[in-house]
């Protein structure tokens, strides 16, 4: 427990705020509890938690908990000075959920649930349902109120419920606030949400990237585990402001029509003694058997999918981020991890189904509980899926035996990329296949090509310096690898950093190396990157058809020996399709050819290799006209001179 007073992580409470939440919108009735306990009180956040409001003519919060297997339950906090006696909660049924009223208590006061066990011992534990926590390393909960924020994204809430994402350009920035980009003044450092809201939107409508992925909001207690570790899964983290501040950012971001994706974690929690971890004195939101409620290899618990009030629980807090702060979606981390009982576990360390397999099937029924409520109430949300195995239909319909999700990152996708594009040249011929197999099941599921923070940590190397060869090789190779990526079908996410060659790879404890962009090599790379987002935008061909063979047409797939791709992307109408033409060898090929579908004229839009992007300055002409030379099984064809490490885009 910590008695410590507020830190910098929780400046700006206004406690002069008029309270005006009444008494029927807090106390928590019979139907309330019946809910729960059935698993369907999607509003339960609205009663469960600290609640500023008026009861009996006095300003006061109602506190409400869960927890069915405690012997008492006492609110202390610096209203009471942390008094152990001053405020026993009322258990109101058998469910187990207990409240009290407590005048005075107001927004930014600290508190914590004293929970007495049956076998005597003390528990000093965070509201699970808190809005917002004190600044780690204290661990208090802070009372806070969230409906005074004016949000100015009436317009843009509206159109998002008429989005069909699988037709519109998804291109994803994730970030992580604390890390990049950082001031010397003030909160270790940090930004708050609000500095960050315009610093990010300036840089973002630069680049043209359509929605920024935000990691680690949820309160967590350390900083290493970017956020994966949630001990408050309602509270936006203090370590950059309050949720006000951060509703600021959100409504800031929709304003210059950004969207907001938040990494949520439903698939397990940490140990720590304040957080949800045997709650009560008894697992409560995990399995109580270790075999299923435990992570070996994370050292977390695992929830408890099978139990009503802990499916409620995750329910809730997925539309909680979506009704109170307005975000556009969820992307869903570590889904293989929840859908699979031996995922990172050992013969003894798990138990199969009721039908003796591997599949979970309470997490499973989870999915499809969550992901159908999030569709029917509210159309234009994404719910994204990081599922690294082939588990059929993440994105199918749930009606269909599908999980119900909108999008499924491509980890297959993902992997083949990175260990090609690692290769020495000479042995990139060999290996042909590994970027032409994507889309040999491409149409199974709505698609996300992600280049995550996953890929340049624990000794993985950055981006750019996965790549073979000098530096300036290195760049050649990575603008080709991201015109590789902008062409293929699929929707785009890049990590912060990744636009520019950042040389380092990723650390949590420091900001991006900004000062590369004094080079040459880092300057052209976001150029090109910025040219790409551009492209992607403004041709629908590149985005109107992800998932289908009508959007996607090999020119030559087999071009193995010289390792060079060239395809085509089709839009809807069929008009301005765009040729992708790829040479991953630092060898210039003078006879090049390859067949094109149209006899009309073909205008160059982007080439690597121009000066401006960091290449060697190659000449082409600006418009080819195919001859009727048959090439790659067309009758029409092109022939040019097609530099080494280039990567060039083509309209027709």
């Amino acid at each position: 427990m910590s008695e410590a007073k507020d830190k910098a992580g929780n400046k700006g409470f206004q406690k002069e705020k008029k309270i005006i939440a009444t008494k029927e919108t807090v106390i928590i009735t019979d139907t309330d509890q019946y809910l729960f306990g059935q698993g369907n009180h999607y509003g339960i956040y609205k009663k469960l938690g600290a609640h500023p409001c008026v009861y009996q003519d006095m300003e006061g919060t109602f506190f409400g908990v869960w927890a069915p297997n405690a012997e008492s339950v006492h609110v202390i906090g610096d209203f009471n000075d942390w008094n152990e006696e001053a405020h026993p909660m009322k258990r109101l049924g058998s469910g187990g959920i207990y409240q009290v009223f407590i005048p005075d208590v107001q927004q930014g006061n600290l508190y914590k649930y004293l929970i007495r066990t049956r076998g005597g011992r003390k528990l000093y534990k965070a509201d699970p349902y808190a809005s917002h926590a004190q600044l780690r390393p204290d661990t208090a909960s802070v009372v806070y109120d969230l409906e005074f924020f004016n949000w100015s994204d009436k317009a843009y809430m509206e159109r998002l419920t008429k989005k069909n994402h699988q037709k519109e350009p998804l291109a994803i920035y994730e970030c992580h606030v604390g890390s990049w980009m950082r001031h010397p003044n003030g909160n270790e450092g940090f930004y708050n949400y609000r500095e960050f809201a315009h610093r990010i939107v300036e840089y973002l409508k630069e680049l043209k990237f359509t929605h920024v992925e935000l990691m680690g909001i949820a309160e967590h207690p350390f900083d290493g585990s970017w956020g994966y570790q949630v001990t408050g899964y309602y509270a936006p983290t203090s370590r950059y402001g309050t949720p006000e501040d951060f509703q600021y950012l959100i409504d800031h971001l929709h304003k210059h029509q950004i969207g907001v994706i938040l990494d949520w974690v439903p698939a397990h929690f940490p140990r720590d003694a304040h957080g949800l971890s045997d709650f009560d004195g008894q697992a409560l939101y995990e399995h109580p058997d270790s075999r299923m409620g435990e992570h070996p290899d994370w050292g977390t618990k695992i929830f408890n999918y099978g139990k009503t009030e802990v499916r409620n629980f995750l329910i809730a807090n997925a539309i909680y981020w979506i009704k109170e702060f307005h975000i556009d979606g969820l992307r869903v981390d570590a889904v293989a991890s929840m859908l699979y009982l031996d995922y990172g576990k050992k013969d003894g360390q798990w138990l199969s189904n009721i039908y003796g397999g591997n599949k979970n099937l309470d997490a499973i029924e989870f999915f499809k509980h969550l992901n159908s409520v999030v569709a029917t109430n509210f159309p234009g949300v994404m719910m994204i899926a990081e599922e690294s195995t082939a588990w059929p239909l993440v994105t199918g319909k749930p009606q269909d035996g599908g999980l119900g999700f909108t999008f499924k990152w491509n980890m297959g996708w993902m992997h083949d990329f990175c260990e090609y594009m690692k290769l020495d040249p000479i042995f990139r011929k060999n290996n042909h296949h590994a970027m032409t197999f994507s889309m040999s099941y491409n149409n199974t599921e709505n698609y996300i090509l992600p280049l995550s923070h996953d890929e340049v940590v624990h000794l993985k190397c950055s981006m750019v310096n996965k790549m073979p060869g000098y530096k300036v090789d290195k760049y050649a190779n990575l603008r080709l690898g991201y015109a590789y990526m902008f062409g293929h079908s699929g929707k785009k996410l890049l990590f912060m950093g990744q636009e520019f060659g950042q040389e380092r790879e990723w650390s949590e404890e420091r900001e991006l190396d900004w000062f590369l962009l004094q080079e040459e090599l880092n300057r052209g790379m976001k150029l090109f990157v910025g040219n790409l987002l551009d492209l992607y935008q403004k041709y629908p061909c590149l985005y109107e058809i992800d998932n289908s063979w009508a959007g996607f047409e090999w020119m030559n797939a087999d071009d193995g020996d010289r390792s060079i791709y060239s395809f085509i992307r089709k839009s809807e109408s069929g008009k301005n399709s765009l040729l992708f033409i790829l040479n991953m060898t630092p060898i210039e090929r003078t006879d090049f050819r390859v067949g094109v579908a149209s006899k009309n004229k073909h205008k160059l839009l982007l080439n690597s290799d121009e000066v401006c992007f960091g290449g060697n300055g190659s000449a082409l002409e600006e418009i080819m006209l195919p001859e009727k030379i048959s090439c790659n099984h067309k009758d029409y064809s092109i022939a040019f001179t097609l530099p080494a490490y280039t990567a060039l885009v083509f309209q027709f």
